[in-house]
């Protein structure tokens, strides 16, 4: 069972009372190949997203919790992009697989002060291609990711993400949460339910992005039954979704 704080959560942009977005019949198959190309050009400078100052306190938190909940573990990170989140986590790991399809964002990560138990390594964090068959971890993490996962796929590939897990794998993933008058505006939604936000870079082109923004309900119906003891926490900017594997 899912459980989240006695506060209130914040509505996410699907569900507010603001005009809906417009209903394009079409699949986020095209957007997801060019999302690639939209994260290799922004690698340089993809960091100035954490520096936004309403965040700070909760990004703080947030780092200081995440390496207990991996110590001693072997874990996999899926779209690790520059590696923001792989210095915390990989704390008190015993091994830590930070993956990411682009080598521009991985280039970002390999100049950071890691710890000692982290290797970087290029692979495809919807299909998982890129690991070894044999591969296995006890542990896995997302920053960020879920959100940019079309509806339609998330089964499958929680589905995938758990045939590298051991029984009792420990889970973490977190991604953002819809602040209206901060975050980018979903500019349309295809008929699956998928949210397109329109983002420009500094060289003045603009990218379309496929960005979700789940609530403690969706979360729920697609982890599967092998979810043991979940908990959904939303926070102001970021929501946590942690369980063990059954």
């Amino acid at each position: 069972m899912i459980t989240r704080p006695a506060a209130p959560s914040r509505r996410d942009p699907m569900t507010s009372n603001s005009p809906p977005p417009p209903v394009v019949a079409d699949t986020a198959t095209e957007t997801v190949a060019d999302m690639a190309a939209y994260y290799a050009k922004r690698a340089a400078y993809y960091e100035r997203v954490y520096f936004k100052p309403e965040r700070q306190h909760e990004l703080r938190a947030l780092e200081a919790w995440l390496p207990a909940q991996f110590a001693g573990r072997r874990v996999l990170e899926l779209a690790c992009g520059t590696g923001w989140w792989t210095p915390h986590g990989a704390a008190q790991a015993t091994h830590w697989l930070a993956t990411d399809l682009n080598p521009e964002t991985l280039t970002v990560a390999r100049a950071k002060a890691l710890p000692a138990s982290v290797e970087l390594r290029a692979a495809d964090a919807y299909t998982l291609a890129g690991l070894a068959d044999d591969e296995r971890f006890d542990a896995a993490f997302t920053g960020c990711w879920w959100s940019h996962v079309p509806l339609s796929r998330l089964p499958g590939w929680l589905d995938a993400l758990h045939a590298r897990l051991e029984t009792g794998a420990r889970v973490v993933m977190l991604d953002n949460r819809y602040v209206p008058g901060q975050s980018t505006p979903i500019a349309r939604v295809d008929a699956e339910g998928n949210g397109y936000q329109l983002r420009p870079l500094d060289d003045g082109s603009t990218h379309e992005v496929l960005k979700n923004y789940p609530d403690l309900f969706r979360g729920a119906t697609v982890l599967g039954p092998r979810a043991r003891n979940a908990q959904w926490i939303a926070g102001t900017h970021y929501w946590l979704l942690t369980y063990m594997l059954a």
